[in-house]
C-alpha cells in the first residue's frame, strides 16, 4: 500500500526539505527536485516508519489488553464479605 500524504503536507515537507538544502548542504534545490525527493523517500523510507508504527501501536494496544483483568475487575459477590 503507499503512503499518501495530504497535499498540504506534502507542500510543508517539500519547503522543509528546501530549506534544509539551503541550510546544511549550502545549496539550493527547486520545488521539482524537492518533490522528486519527498516522492522518494515515501517510497523507500515511508514503508519501514509505518510498520515501525504500527508494530508500536500493535505492542502498545496488546499491552493495554493483557492488563485489562488487573484493572478493570471488579469482585464478585462481595455483598457478605462487609
Amino acid at each position: 500500500m503507499p503512503i499518501e500524504l495530504p497535499k498540504e503536507a506534502r507542500e510543508r515537507l517539500q519547503g522543509s526539505l528546501k530549506k534544509y538544502f539551503q541550510e546544511n548542504m549550502e545549496e539550493e534545490i527547486g520545488d521539482l527536485k524537492a518533490m522528486l525527493m519527498v516522492d522518494f523517500f515515501l517510497r523507500e523510507i515511508g514503508p519501514s516508519v509505518y510498520n515501525q508504527a504500527i508494530s508500536d501501536a500493535q505492542s502498545y494496544l496488546n499491552d493495554r489488553v493483557a492488563d485489562l483483568d488487573g484493572v478493570l475487575h471488579q469482585p464478585e459477590f462481595g455483598y457478605w464479605k462487609k
